[in-house]
């Protein structure tokens, strides 16, 4: 009798390994719709092949904590993005491979939300198509390059808009609102260590 080793569990894994960590009180979060919107992000509106990402959703305090401890810059802000693929910046075997995380203020997103007339929900969403796009190499620190991302981020938000309704985000019923969803992956440690 021959011994049959089962494949390892990365062989069945989803080619993104998306953490989703709601660390904030001001709003409920729908955080399996999220996932959703993230995956047909990644896979059907950037054609990305892989990626291990970790997205923290806090209050304003944490985000000013963060802020001031990475970037020393006082206050909170929408969104922070951390890429931990530089040292392997390009692609592998032609694949576009995003590793990374972001810090997103639903505080902020709640406040920009009533200056710009829009919806929190929409917000965050617009807030996690940021990071993405800073993970893909996008800069938004001149104006030329600032004026790129931000129509490409238009294009994700109206065709993210035209395939979800991104109210959904907002989560009615507690008993539905997940505080983290995760799937284990190395990516899970880095994510651990910053709690």
């Amino acid at each position: 009798m021959v011994a049959v080793r089962p494949a390892p569990l990365a062989f069945y894994a989803s080619p993104f390994a998306l953490q989703l960590r709601n660390r904030q009180r001001e709003r409920r979060l729908n955080l399996r719709f999220l996932r959703r919107v993230l995956t047909h992000t990644l896979r059907s509106e950037l054609g990305v092949a892989q990626a291990e990402l970790c997205f923290h959703f806090v209050s304003a305090a944490e985000m000013a904590r963060v802020n001031w401890q990475f970037l020393q810059h006082e206050g909170s802000t929408d969104v922070i993005t951390f890429d931990h693929s530089s040292a392997e910046r390009g692609t592998r075997n032609a694949e576009l491979i995003l590793h990374g995380e972001a810090f997103i203020c639903v505080a902020d997103a709640v406040k920009q939300a009533r200056e710009f007339k829009t919806s929190w929900p929409g917000e965050v969403v617009r807030y996690a198509v940021h990071a993405l796009l800073h993970l893909l190499g996008y800069d938004d620190l001149q104006p030329a390059k600032r004026r790129v991302m931000k129509r490409e981020e238009n294009r994700l938000m109206r065709a993210l808009a035209k395939a979800f309704d991104l109210a959904q985000l907002e989560t009615q019923n507690p008993r539905s609102e997940e505080h983290t969803s995760e799937l284990q992956s190395p990516m899970y440690l880095v994510c651990r260590l910053l709690l």
